[in-house]
């Protein structure tokens, strides 16, 4: 996909268009962009969010899954926790 392709899905995202953030949560997870994940989880996607933790835990992001346990997000405390043994 086209830098131009995702500044229009971004524009439609922005506009309120659900279809384009469901684009956007598939596209970013297919390529693991994690920044994009971490912009739509940070906009209270929780799609993004679930999908933003299994990159993470795929990658064994520990900062990541800390970072979304801090926020209160149970399933990154969960994943974080089996991959530490904590």
């Amino acid at each position: 996909m086209s830098d131009s392709d995702m500044a229009a899905l971004r524009a439609r995202e922005a506009a309120g268009d659900r279809d384009a953030v469901d684009e956007l949560i598939e596209l970013a997870g297919e390529l693991g962009d994690m920044a994009e994940l971490r912009r739509l989880a940070d906009a209270g996607y929780s799609d993004a969010a679930d999908q933003l933790i299994e990159v993470a835990t795929e990658r064994e992001d520990l900062a990541e899954l800390r970072r979304l346990a801090d926020g209160g997000n149970r399933t990154a405390a969960e994943q974080l926790a089996e991959l530490t043994g904590e």
